[in-house]
């Protein structure tokens, strides 16, 4: 229970979350009343690790070796309190919004229990609505200045719909993103879990992995090449997620014998990668002399050049160079024994 002594200090507002209007009380609240929210994206990556449900201290402790809660921690002293206020969930006093602030607090009530006991607080309605919280999480951390990234951001979005039963459109409605986006960003989250992917920082790789249509139909080829990549990518083989999104992109646009000696193993990432390098070097010259040829046959290009009178010297020197130097490539071709 929050201490009547205070209940004269409080305010009213109102936030308007989806068109609605939902009443806020303004005050400040004892710290130690405040539990933290163990479904925001941040700290679900960050203490669920084992899928048990940490404690209050273990998330505290979590917290206070963040770099941008121990800046915080200097910040709040510095300026004498909160700007912001934490955002707060009645009933169950839950902190919606300011997971941080209240843990930088409670480092500062450890050290002065006086001065830091009380946080400044906006106390939301006890019966607000998940979809309703989760429109207000969207509108800080997706749309505003304080952005979850990604990984946080599909973590939250998978746990709303697979867990939760929210279906796409409904999210599309509750976080105003494309469907597109909430989709890959669900999908690539799933992908993660079932291949035991727990690492922010690998998030980049399958981010791109599962982007690529290219990729994508050769995923479809070749359907073990899911592991063999996850394997890849842990092992360093692979080494950045742009050298996932650049190499594996040509090695699966390559195809062929290329694709299938990287997925059997016969090609590492670095050979299977020059490989198509080199392939499509060839591919690309081939296409270079193909557009060359078919202008030349253009009856377009053929008046063009005869109309132009004054410029025949000119054309005719650029075609006998063109000429000589058709045949050193073909008296070349012909002395390796190319069909």
């Amino acid at each position: 229970m929050i201490n009547d002594a205070h209940v004269e200090r409080s305010m009213t507002d109102e936030l308007l979350i989806r068109g609605k209007s939902i009443p806020v009380i303004l005050k400040e609240v004892p710290q130690h009343e405040l539990c933290f929210y163990l479904e925001n994206p941040r700290l679900y990556s960050l203490v669920w690790s084992d899928g048990n449900a940490p404690t209050e201290e273990e998330i505290e402790e979590k917290l206070l070796a963040m770099d941008h809660v121990k800046q915080l921690i200097h910040a709040i002293k510095a300026n004498g309190g909160l700007i912001d206020p934490v955002v707060v969930r009645g009933g169950d006093m839950v902190v919606l919004e300011g997971n941080s602030r209240l843990a930088a607090y409670r480092y500062l009530a450890s050290r002065d229990a006086v001065r830091w006991g009380r946080i400044k607080a906006k106390i939301l309605p006890a019966d607000i609505s998940e979809s309703e919280v989760f429109a207000l999480l969207g509108e800080y951390h997706i749309h505003g200045k304080t952005n979850w990234l990604p990984f946080e951001q599909a973590g939250y979005l998978y746990r709303r719909h697979k867990n939760q039963g929210v279906s796409i459109l409904e999210l599309v409605k509750e976080i105003n993103l494309p469907k597109s986006q909430i989709t890959h960003l669900i999908s690539v989250r799933d992908f993660m879990l079932k291949h035991n992917q727990h690492e922010p920082t690998r998030w980049s790789y399958f981010d791109e992995y599962l982007k690529s249509r290219k990729i994508a139909a050769a995923r479809e080829e070749y359907p073990e090449m899911d592991e063999l990549v996850v394997e890849k990518i842990e092992s360093n083989e692979i080494p950045t997620a742009m050298a996932l999104r650049d190499g594996l992109k040509n090695i699966c646009q390559a195809g062929g014998k290329i694709l299938g000696k990287f997925v059997d193993g016969k090609l590492d990432f670095e050979q299977a990668r020059d490989a198509a390098d080199q392939k499509g070097v060839t591919d690309a010259n081939l296409q270079k002399l193909s557009r060359f040829r078919n202008w030349l046959y253009e009856q377009d290009t053929a008046d063009d050049i005869i109309e132009h009178t004054v410029r025949h010297s000119q054309f005719r020197y650029e075609l006998e160079q063109i000429q000589k130097q058709c045949a050193r490539l073909l008296k070349k071709l012909n002395d390796t024994g190319s069909a």
